[in-house]
């Protein structure tokens, strides 16, 4: 799981950029930028909960 969101936190950024390229209106525009930005938290998220250590890895 790790890797899958090292994975999507790009894609939210290629996400980002290609809504600032394509689309003409700034509603739009905003719209799939925040999109983008959940997708990147979300695989922040992912990321994060991949490399944290489970409980029973914990305990002796």
């Amino acid at each position: 799981m790790k890797y899958a969101g090292l994975l999507i936190m790009p894609a939210g950024f290629i996400l980002s950029i290609a809504a600032i390229i394509l689309f003409p209106s700034p509603a739009y525009r905003a719209i799939f930028v925040i999109c983008g930005i959940a997708v990147e938290v979300m695989g922040l998220i992912v990321a994060v909960r991949g490399h944290m250590l489970s409980r029973s890895e914990t305990r002796p």
